[in-house]
Parts: C-alpha cells; structure tokens; sequence
C-alpha cells in the first residue's frame, strides 16, 4: 500500500480512500499499525479543523433519526459532515450489526455526507478504540463536522469527550427516572441537553422534561470552558425536522466563544495528551500478550488457579519480571 499516495488521496477528498484509510487505522495488525502511523502523521500536517460533535442518548430516543435529520440540515447550511457510528460489538462473537446506513438512508445518499459504522469490539468508554484517528482523517478529508455517535448512554459512556469539541445528550421525554443511575456522570460533561420527540401528544411533555433538566443543570459546579447560560437543554424533534436551526446556532455561539477565549484549543491539547498516555497503556498491555511475558502470564496464571499463589503475589511477581 502506498501510503503516501493514499494520504494525497484523502487530502483530495476521495470517498474510498478515505474508507480504505479508516479500515487500516482500525486494524490491529503490526504492519498496519505502522502503516496507520506513518499515514496520521502525513495528515497532521493539513491544516484542516472539523466542528468535532459528540453525541449519545438513551436506547430508542433518536439517535439515528435526529443525526440524519441534523445532518441534511448541516447540507443545506452548505457544510459538508461525516458521521462515525459506533455499534456494540458481541461478547460471545465479536460480531457487530453496523447497520446505521441503513437507518441514515437519506444521509447516506446525499452528496457532502459520509457515514462509516465502526464496531466497538471490547472497547469500553461508547466509542471504538481508534475512533480518535478515524476523526482526524475526516479533518483531512475536508469535512466541515464530524458527528460522532456512541453505543448508548450511561457513566462509563463519556470517552467521546475526550475526542469531541461538543458534547450533546440527546434523551427522551419522561426519560429521568430511567436516567437517575447515569444521569450524574454523563451530565457533568455535557454541552447541550437534546430533549428528542418534542412532537405530537409528546410535546408538552418533553417541554416538562427539558425544563426539569435545565433546573438541574443548574445545580451542577461551573465549567470554566462554559459562558453564561451553558450547558443548557433544548428540545428537538427529528421526526418533525424542528429545533435544529437553534441548536446548531447554540453549538456555532459556545464553539466560538471557547475559540475566542483559548478554551477550544487548550482542550485539545489536553485531549492529545490524553490519548498519548491511552496509546502508552495498551502498548504496555498489548507486551502481556506475547513472548516471554505470555508464558510468564500463563505459568503465574496457573499457580493462582491451583491455589499455590495469592492473586496480589502473582501480580508483583508479574510485574518484577517485566522489570528486569
């Protein structure tokens, strides 16, 4: 594979390249890891920014539908968008349906859009492990947003901040019984609360619940990356096509003034801080999965099975053999 070419290929905005360059960013391969690396670092230089968008949401509140929607909405903006999908993989196959094309349909079709469904295989965090590069090689491609969808929503679903500008929480009418053992962590970070489903006999009701949710934003501790009056909650409907000429001008507003304030690039300083230590941590792990510190493993493994060693024991023993 020509990397340098498919790096001038993605640069140029073509739509199989920048397939071809996701499929490889996401494998797992030696090679292709150094392949992938050697791409990434040929894309650092473009110079092109995309409004990274995270959202997520409670199973079954629209979140394909409100995408689709909000995205023919950024078309006819004149902007053009990328969609990055991610689909819960199996934990006894490790399969994945990636069926959110055929739930984008019209999306899918329409020229400036580009979905490409990923599995989240046994990543935790709502995202795929390599979701982070495959955003930056939608930057490279031209991309004005990038919207990034998690598996669902609950406290260990908040790794998208760390890779989004925005973060948006799309939930359901009368969802906040449902929402009280997840609402605290996913909440915090934030940026806007999407009451979805604001139509029909469901109006009043989600006009209830975003004003229950806007009382207790308000009771949340100040973010310094947040004017006055963020985060707040807004309703929505996809089915309707309503609310998203407000919502999308309360994004450009907060997305501005962070720029304006240094909050937007200091953040991601801090996000490529983060993920260099994420990177560092799965080497690390990845060295207990082969040669000498496998058979370590397996022979430490096997004496915590028989009883021969406490678990603590095995472990540092583990780790003063790494060291040596």
């Amino acid at each position: 594979m020509d990397i340098t070419e498919l790096s001038e290929r993605i640069t140029r905005g073509d739509r199989r390249a920048l397939s071809r360059g996701i499929t490889l960013v996401e494998s797992s391969r030696d090679d292709h890891r150094a392949q992938a690396a050697e791409l990434l670092d040929l894309l650092r230089g473009s110079g092109r920014e995309a409004l990274r968008i995270g959202l997520s949401g409670t199973p079954g509140v629209g979140k394909s539908t409100f995408i689709e929607g909000f995205g023919m909405y950024l078309l006819e903006q004149g902007k053009s968008v990328a969609v990055l999908a991610v689909d819960p993989s199996s934990a006894r196959s490790g399969g994945s349906i990636l069926g959110d094309k055929t739930r984008m349909e019209r999306l899918s079709r329409a020229k400036g859009a580009f979905i490409r469904p990923s599995p989240s295989q046994s990543q935790l965090g709502g995202v795929a492990r390599r979701s982070r590069e495959a955003v930056a090689l939608c930057e490279a491609a031209g991309f004005d947003v990038v919207l990034i969808e998690t598996v669902g929503v609950g406290q260990s679903e908040t790794m998208v901040a760390e890779m989004a500008d925005l973060f948006l929480l799309l939930l359901a009418p009368a969802g906040g019984d449902e929402l009280q053992g997840v609402k605290r962590g996913i909440m915090e970070i934030a940026d806007l609360i999407l009451v979805n489903k604001a139509d029909g006999d469901l109006k009043s009701t989600a006009i209830r619940t975003c004003a229950d949710y806007a009382g207790a934003l308000r009771l949340l501790r100040k973010r310094a990356q947040d004017p006055e009056g963020f985060p707040k909650a807004m309703t929505v409907s996809a089915l309707e096509l309503a609310g998203f000429a407000d919502a999308w001008g309360e994004m450009c507003a907060l997305t501005e003034w962070r720029r304006e304030t240094g909050h937007f690039a200091a953040r991601r300083a801090e996000q490529a801080r983060y993920w260099f230590g994420e990177e560092v941590r799965h080497a690390l792990l990845a060295q207990l999965q082969n040669g000498p510190a496998r058979q370590d493993m397996a022979e430490l493994a096997g004496a915590v099975a028989a009883g021969d060693m406490a678990v603590s024991a095995a472990a540092r023993e583990m780790l003063s053999r790494l060291g040596r």
